[in-house]
């Protein structure tokens, strides 16, 4: 049997960060933070980058980051820098992350469903699991850059189609990471047994990432274990989506209190403690438990684990 990691900590009363010793906002919340590294272009430079990355994980974790996330993307994306800087490929860096840490629960934030097919991420999934002793988990979304597929030659399908997929994943990771290893018959793919093994550790975190207030956060509520919203600009738009969070939830008879809500915010080299955790404090009077922060600017990623690291010693 899968031990269920979110569900665990919920019977308990204690989050995450409660087991790994972060402090209480206020009287009710906890403020869990994750390290996103979606900018690998450093100083250090590429020669250099396995070592630098080793080095920034072990820092993170050593500061008491208790999430450590990459993009699932293959060039870099616009706001944060030139398509030809550096990217990484997700889950060969997880696997070398899941190598050079100990406690971080690890994911993408998020996976692109039409990256590869379903059976395949479930199983990479499974293997990052049992190898990091039950850290791994999913990040998933519909899938946006097109400008990426059409250069590296993936398909992009229509929107409505991307959201079939996401929904047959789901579905397929879910038998995959359950006793039953039966045949999957969908509208897109068919599996004829979905044998898995070995199994997860721990039933793997899933989180769907986006705001779709039709689709992606009904799937949300349908499906996944938390829900993850940009909150760079006016926090009256998430706080919006967590309510139409809660009209799928009543919808599909799920209590909306046991989805995580996740935030992802940017820091830049004019970022201040200050600014942010003031930022971080206002989310978490939202209801947000978890913020996903990632730097913007900066090449020297010793800086960004010390700008999270002052803000969760303020905000505690």
């Amino acid at each position: 049997m899968l031990i269920d990691q979110t569900a665990r900590r919920r019977a308990s009363g204690r989050s995450l960060c409660e087991e790994t010793g972060a402090a209480p906002v206020g009287s009710e919340r906890v403020v869990e933070f994750g390290l996103h590294i979606a900018d690998f272009t450093w100083k250090t430079g590429p020669a250099q980058l396995g070592p630098a990355l080793a080095a920034h994980v072990r820092n993170a974790e050593a500061a008491g980051i208790q999430r450590l996330t990459v993009m699932d993307h293959f060039w870099q994306l616009p706001g944060i820098g030139p398509e030809d800087h550096e990217m990484l490929e997700a889950y060969a860096t997880l696997g070398f992350i899941a190598a050079h840490t100990e406690k971080a629960l690890l994911h993408t934030l998020v996976t692109g469903v039409i990256y590869r097919h379903p059976s395949l991420l479930a199983k990479q999934i499974s293997t990052l699991n049992v190898l990091s002793g039950g850290r791994v988990g999913l990040g998933i979304g519909a899938a946006w850059n097109e400008q990426e597929c059409v250069g590296l030659g993936f398909p992009f399908p229509p929107v409505a189609q991307r959201f079939r997929e996401l929904e047959e994943t789901l579905q397929i990771c879910a038998q995959m990471w359950s006793d039953d290893d039966g045949p999957f018959e969908g509208r897109i793919w068919q599996l004829e047994r979905t044998i898995n093994s070995p199994q997860n550790i721990t039933k793997p975190y899933l989180m769907i990432g986006g705001g779709g207030e039709k689709k992606t956060l009904r799937l949300v509520a349908e499906h996944a274990d938390a829900c993850n919203l940009s909150a760079m600009a006016d926090l009256e738009v998430p706080a919006h989506k967590l309510d139409v969070l809660r009209g799928h939830c009543d919808a599909v008879g799920r209590d909306y209190d046991t989805i995580e809500k996740t935030a992802m915010i940017a820091v830049s080299p004019a970022s201040t403690v200050d600014d942010v955790a003031e930022r971080v404090e206002a989310l978490a009077g939202l209801g947000f438990t978890a913020t996903y922060v990632f730097s913007v600017g900066i090449d020297e990623p010793a800086r960004v684990v010390d700008i999270v690291s002052d803000v969760a010693a303020r905000v505690a």
